[in-house]
């Protein structure tokens, strides 16, 4: 399998930008998740799930500050610019030593029975096993990458067998920790997608509600379009 596309997503949950190359240390891409936007009263920092509108809003690092631009092409910089995009008090908030905390509907077709939990520290991704992701066209089909947010997409087929296993892509080294869990947010629109909660269905009896695999970084590097993934070694389960 090669690199096809490369993906980031500097503010979570709001939608990203193409790359062709992207360095990678021990958070993952440089950059990726790296901030949020965060209520101020609760510190809770908002997602997709709860709040979709951010999927309708796209995120590109400008020397090294995330710019977002709305579907009607209005660029938000400040903590007042995104406040009154949302029509809601929010901050700008860069991933620090602390986790952020999430929200999910236990009830992902109802969006009921909310709970929260807390993420790794130092970019904000849902899960302390995964810092980067990445996915097969294959295992992708006809949906739209977008839905499912991976950092990578590969040429070809056969991620879901990579799970425990270290592999090279390009000059960094992954170690390949889970299949990656679906929720709300892979029905969510998105400019040009309509709200499918089909996609969702799908996963749930098609593949037990996975998409995609992350893994941890055990040697940074870089990446870029057209690198080869080889394995370089069967470990048994990683630690969890």
């Amino acid at each position: 399998m090669r690199i096809s596309q490369i993906w980031r997503y500097p503010i979570k949950s709001i939608g990203g930008e193409s790359l062709s190359t992207a360095t990678v240390d021990v958070t993952g891409l440089t950059g990726d998740r790296a901030w949020g936007l965060a209520d101020p009263a609760t510190g809770m920092v908002l997602t997709a799930r709860r709040e979709p509108r951010l999927l309708l809003a796209t995120c590109r690092l400008v020397d090294c500050h995330p710019v977002t631009t709305t579907a009607e092409g209005v660029e938000l910089h400040t903590n007042v610019d995104y406040s009154n995009w949302l029509g809601r008090p929010v901050e700008l908030a860069a991933a620090g030593d602390a986790g952020g905390t999430f929200e999910n509907p236990m009830d992902p077709f109802g969006e009921t029975d909310w709970i929260s939990w807390t993420g790794p520290a130092r970019a904000w991704h849902d899960s302390g096993r995964t810092r980067v992701s990445l996915v097969s066209t294959a295992s992708l089909g006809d949906w739209d990458q977008r839905r499912f947010r991976a950092n990578v997409i590969l040429e070809g087929e056969g991620e879901d067998a990579l799970v425990d296993q270290s592999v090279r892509l390009g000059t960094c080294t992954l170690d390949i920790t889970k299949q990656i869990d679906r929720c709300v947010m892979v029905t969510r629109p998105q400019p040009g997608l309509d709200r499918d909660v089909n996609v969702l269905k799908t996963l749930i009896r098609d593949r037990a509600n996975r998409l995609a695999i992350g893994g941890l970084v055990a040697e940074p590097g870089r990446i870029e379009i057209g690198d080869q993934l080889t394995k370089t070694g069967e470990h048994g389960a990683f630690p969890p």
